[in-house]
């Protein structure tokens, strides 16, 4: 199976971490694989804030059901579309998309876990507040990244026949 395939076939949300702390070099590997994300018109509506500062998580867990997890983090990423540098809304939203699939699978490549947290953007506007963000940012996810404590999450997915039609809708896929 191609490399590429393995890892995406294999990776999996990670929701505790251990206490190590993330080292610049990888946190730069993680931010350059963001960066190279597919974006229409190459317009990289993309902005990264690199989140280590324990007061600074502490205050981003107040914003989501999810506290825990973030509390347990080393590393945080918010990830934020950019309306300056923006041109179309849904499709700058799907290049942030492709930008954060890129870093949870370069996370799971050089061994660290990862989890994309989306219910945090329910307090965006809080979240903005903590980062100092200016209005041109919108939140789109913040990653919490750290070593993992467990490395034994499972998964399932719908069956292909039940998700991919042949042709047009209604007519089944065939294997």
């Amino acid at each position: 199976m191609p490399e590429t395939t393995d890892s995406i076939l294999s990776r999996r949300s990670i929701r505790t971490f251990k206490e190590d702390n993330i080292r610049t070099e990888d946190i730069n590997t993680i931010l350059e694989a963001g960066r190279w994300a597919p974006s229409g018109l190459n317009n990289q509506p993309w902005k990264f804030i690199v989140i280590r500062n324990r007061e600074t998580i502490e205050d981003i867990s107040a914003c989501t059901h999810y506290c825990t997890v973030v509390k347990g983090a080393p590393l945080l990423i918010a990830v934020f579309l950019d309306h300056d540098t923006m041109y179309n809304h849904t499709k700058d939203v799907q290049a942030i998309g492709a930008s954060i699939q890129n870093m949870l699978l370069c996370c799971h490549d050089i061994g660290l876990g990862a989890v994309w947290l989306g219910e945090i953007l329910n307090q965006k506007d809080k979240v903005n507040l903590i980062l100092s963000c200016p209005e041109s940012l919108e939140l789109m996810a913040v990653i919490a990244i750290g070593h993992p404590a467990v490395n034994s999450a499972t998964s399932s997915r719908k069956e292909i026949q039940d998700i991919c039609y042949d042709d047009k809708f209604g007519k089944e896929w065939r294997l």
